[in-house]
């Protein structure tokens, strides 16, 4: 599905033209000081499958668990604090997007593709070979001492994620987690199985979704041509 979704270097270009004609508006209208929200960076993945399945990488694992690296979850949080685009006027705010809205919609990944992707996402848990990896995953884990009946249920373990940052038994949890994932491809098996049924939905929404992918190139010429 990530085929018929915009890219994150397009949604990027494309907030930014939208960001700067929101911009000229306020200004137009009296609002100098306003500024658009700063892009937010990468966490927990910097695409639209890495971390889909979970964790993968064992030195990742080693130094920060499950959480993100500090420094990317620094520069996230800097990002929401300067975010300062609320402030201000909201029948103003409101009246300048929609104007944006009119050169430049938004580009944002559709319900139809978020549809099929949820849906593929939770039935490819239910095929057999998948359960048939969980439960290895899961006899592995528990020789090294840990017991959890899926993979993701190690991610979410409450301990972890109301720590702020990774304690020893988290780092211990993820290697073994990442071991015992690597010992029977979950991820590979998981990812293949996931890909055949969005290939069935594909199928059935070929036209819809076609024209959704024309829109979105589309749209981004409407925005590079106003750069």
């Amino acid at each position: 599905m990530e085929s018929y979704a915009p890219t994150k270097a397009q949604t990027r270009m494309v907030s930014a033209t939208r960001d700067e004609r929101i911009n000229a508006c306020m200004d137009r209208k009296g609002f100098p000081e306003w500024t658009p929200a700063p892009d937010l960076p990468d966490l927990g993945g910097t695409t639209l499958t890495d971390w889909r399945y979970g964790i993968h990488d064992a030195e990742e694992a080693h130094a920060y668990g499950y959480h993100p690296a500090p420094e990317a979850q620094k520069a996230y949080d800097d990002a929401l604090a300067r975010d300062q685009s609320g402030n201000t006027d909201r029948d103003v705010l409101g009246s300048c997007v929609h104007e944006a809205d009119g050169g430049v919609p938004r580009l944002a990944v559709s319900p139809l593709v978020n549809r099929i992707g949820g849906y593929s996402y939770q039935m490819a848990r239910e095929t057999p070979e998948v359960q048939k990896v969980f439960e290895q995953w899961s006899e592995c884990m528990k020789t090294e001492g840990y017991t959890y009946a899926q993979p993701m249920d190690a991610a979410e373990d409450p301990r972890f994620i109301t720590s702020d940052k990774a304690t020893e038994l988290e780092k211990d949890t993820a290697v073994a987690d990442v071991a015992c994932r690597d010992k029977f491809h979950v991820e590979k098996t998981w990812f293949d199985a996931e890909a055949s049924i969005q290939e069935q939905e594909i199928s059935k929404s070929r036209p819809e979704l076609e024209e959704e992918r024309a829109d979105i190139k589309a749209t981004v010429a409407k925005a590079r041509s106003l750069e």
